[in-house]
């Protein structure tokens, strides 16, 4: 049996609640969770948990929810807490250095890419967005910077071009949940090398906002279809028709046809077919959509309740002379 390290855990959304999860069932002692103050959810506003405090309290686990980590009175409390090691997993809050060197190992994070592609705040979305092949986990020792610690442990997965952002999300938080546990294990008996990052193949994954949804069919149907995929299920891509909004969750490249404006319907059976690229050639096959009030449904489904909706030399979107 390896030792059984005293853990505090930070982390806050689902993501990092499935590696609290795996802690909580290792041999290893979760001694204290951080995670951000509850946040207005629903309809009402209501304060809510996040999925870490509320897997916390399951297990009558301490839990600090500070604002910040600058107060030096913040600080203190955690050093008092006389932890081995700190996970951070999606966190949310910037840990000063005092935070960092506070556990007598320090502080790991489990970051969802093959660093160091992809530091930042969104590295599964901008991953398939890319078009890159393979994604992952990194378990890396922190330090001051942005996701630039050393490595110590690394799990790969491939990304198709059918994956979404939910399924890759799912994935990986199920890797870095295994992943951290071997590598606390692995970390008592010596069995990890630290690696520096390379200083070539680095990339920054950009927060996502809502403003980079809107699909524009003058780019090419490879990249709006990874763009519907990635921000599948947020914040999730969308096209004007008419005066309402279509919102598109799943899309695929098709062959190219005859010229035509971008953003026209070509044809309407089993798929929407978009006129998309600089010149109209190449063609976006919608498979997946929604209408306002309506649900997400197959393009086959939303066509036996709502053709009259999509006539086949709609234009969708906006027209290119009115962007930006």
């Amino acid at each position: 049996m390896t030792q059984a390290l005293r853990v505090i855990f930070a982390g806050t959304p689902d993501f990092a609640a499935d590696s609290l999860s795996a802690l909580l069932a290792s041999h290893h002692q979760v001694i204290a969770v951080y995670t951000q103050p509850d946040r207005p959810a629903g309809r009402g506003r209501k304060l809510t948990p996040s999925p870490v405090k509320a897997l916390a309290l399951e297990h009558d686990l301490p839990v600090y929810q500070p604002q910040s980590l600058k107060d030096e009175a913040e600080q203190q409390a955690l050093a008092a807490l006389d932890a081995d090691i700190m996970v951070v997993v999606a966190y949310g809050l910037i840990l000063p250095l005092p935070v960092l060197t506070a556990p007598r190992r320090g502080c790991l994070n489990i970051h969802a890419s093959l660093l160091p592609r992809w530091r930042g705040a969104a590295p599964i979305q901008r991953a398939i967005e890319a078009g890159d092949g393979e994604s992952g986990v990194t378990i890396m020792q922190m330090d001051e910077g942005l996701d630039t610690g050393d490595m110590l442990l690394t799990e790969s997965t491939p990304i198709t071009r059918t994956t979404t952002g939910g399924e890759l999300h799912d994935r990986l938080s199920e890797m870095g949940a295994a992943a951290i546990v071997e590598a606390l294990d692995a970390l008592t008996n010596g069995g990890l090398t630290a690696i520096p990052q390379p200083a070539e193949g680095v990339t920054y994954a950009a927060k996502l906002s809502k403003a980079e949804a809107e699909l524009d069919f003058r780019q090419p149907a490879a990249a709006l279809s990874a763009r519907v995929h990635a921000f599948n299920p947020w914040p999730v891509t969308w096209c004007t028709l008419g005066d309402e909004r279509l919102r598109v969750l799943l899309a695929t490249p098709m062959a190219q046809g005859e010229p035509a404006a971008p953003g026209s319907l070509i044809a309407a059976d089993d798929s929407l077919l978009i006129a998309c690229g600089p010149d109209g050639r190449e063609r976006l096959a919608i498979t997946q959509a929604q209408l306002p009030g309506g649900k997400a449904l197959a393009v086959t489904d939303l066509l036996r309740s709502r053709a009259d909706r999509f006539v086949v030399g709609t234009r969708l979107g906006q027209a290119p002379e009115t962007r930006s």
